[in-house]
């Protein structure tokens, strides 16, 4: 067993377990955790949900990116956990105590990463894995004041993982610092990139999606440090889609697959499911594959037209998410009306599959807020690379 003191609901029950890793390589001397749905030798997979966990066997082998960071050295701290199927964005789980946000008490860690944020946050592991389909690894960071990268779709292996919408799922993980960032990434992103000079973007509609004045105060300051390494974003021409139509283009195609994926579990028996979560996959029964489809020919457009905008060497720069993370105290509704404000800023990301990475670089009301960076597809490592940079010109 591990000796960690879980005082921030971040770990599974009964699986900070010892698992065989490598005594040498690059990661050694770090420890991390996994969210609940990667499979790991020997401890079910419960995707946060308690009847899916009881249904569950021990997993006979873990994941392969997994073993990749325990091959690499990196020791194994427990299974941390998530929102129920990963389908929610705000790290609360209604099966479950709620995480807590170290960085911001009172507020919400963002999920559906919410307990590897909620660990990394707290400084009970030196990073954690998560994984990211509408923003759930990107939220929770700039929630919690950590960095959290979405890679190229389909760069890292989600085998051994419980999918959620497959054409968005990707693979994510997060830390404290840029080094320990960095290191994590050569592991498995392979090595850097050759350095280049980068043409900054922003988007005026994306600009606008922060709340208040404090934000977009706060917003301007980040952007301003960050120009000191990539230069002063120029502002692009508006896409031909807003970010409101794209949001309904994600939300579309994201409710169909997850539907396809859990659908014929859900219906097979009394599932339990929390409140949100049910309405999400209540709307995924109803979306036809001809409105799939449809929807999907709009984000080959979008993703195309993204594609020409930033070439090999753009770079946009955006919010993360409209402010700090909303307070736990906060109303159903207003949590909900948050959320779709948030999507609009995370769903370019995942509708492109470029990467984007979220830097710790601001707060608002003394919490954090993250500046992101996305880049053409493939540029995963350059961008953790600009993040390390960009946090040492903040000092």
């Amino acid at each position: 067993m591990t000796d960690i003191q879980d005082g921030v609901n971040a770990f599974m029950p009964n699986t900070q377990v010892i698992v065989p890793n490598s005594q040498n390589g690059p990661l050694s001397g770090l420890s991390f955790a996994v969210k609940d749905i990667y499979d790991v030798a020997d401890l079910p997979t419960g995707g946060g949900n308690p009847v899916k966990l009881a249904e569950s066997q021990p997993a006979k082998i873990t994941a392969p990116s997994v073993q990749t960071l325990l091959d690499a050295g990196a020791r194994f701290a427990g299974k941390t956990q998530t929102d129920e199927l990963t389908f929610s964005l705000m790290g609360q789980n209604a099966h479950y105590p709620e995480p807590v946000n170290s960085a911001a008490p009172d507020r919400v860690t963002g999920g559906s990463s919410s307990g590897s944020a909620a660990a990394v946050a707290a400084g009970l592991v030196d990073f954690a894995l998560g994984s990211d389909t509408g923003g759930s690894i990107r939220a929770p960071a700039s929630f919690c004041g950590l960095i959290g990268l979405r890679p190229t779709h389909g760069l890292i292996s989600l085998d051994g993982a419980m999918p959620l919408a497959p054409s968005l799922d990707t693979f994510g993980w997060f830390a404290r610092d840029a080094a320990t960032y960095e290191r994590v990434a050569d592991v498995l992103l392979g090595t850097e990139s050759p350095a280049q000079t980068w043409r900054p973007l922003r988007l005026g509609a994306l600009d606008t999606l922060v709340l208040g004045s404090a934000e977009a105060d706060e917003y301007a300051r980040m952007v301003e440090i960050a120009a000191h390494p990539i230069g002063t974003p120029s502002l692009a021409p508006p896409l031909s889609i807003s970010p409101e139509a794209l949001y309904w283009t994600f939300r579309k195609i994201q409710a169909f697959e997850a539907w396809e994926v859990h659908g014929p579990w859900i219906s097979s028996g009394e599932r339990g499911l929390g409140p949100g979560v049910k309405e999400r996959f209540e709307y995924g029964q109803t979306i036809t594959r001809d409105v799939y489809e449809a929807e999907s020919t709009k984000r080959e457009a979008f993703r195309d037209e993204l594609a020409a905008l930033l070439g090999n060497d753009g770079l946009l720069v955006l919010p993360t998410v409209p402010g700090a993370a909303p307070l736990k105290a906060a109303t159903f509704d207003d949590i909900q009306a948050y959320r779709e404000r948030a999507l609009q800023l995370l769903c370019l990301s995942g509708m492109s599959g470029f990467p984007q990475i979220t830097i710790p670089l601001g707060t608002v009301e003394g919490a954090p807020f993250g500046l992101s960076l996305i880049g053409p597809a493939g540029s995963d490592h350059q961008l953790v690379s600009l993040a390390r940079h960009i946090l040492e010109h903040k000092g």
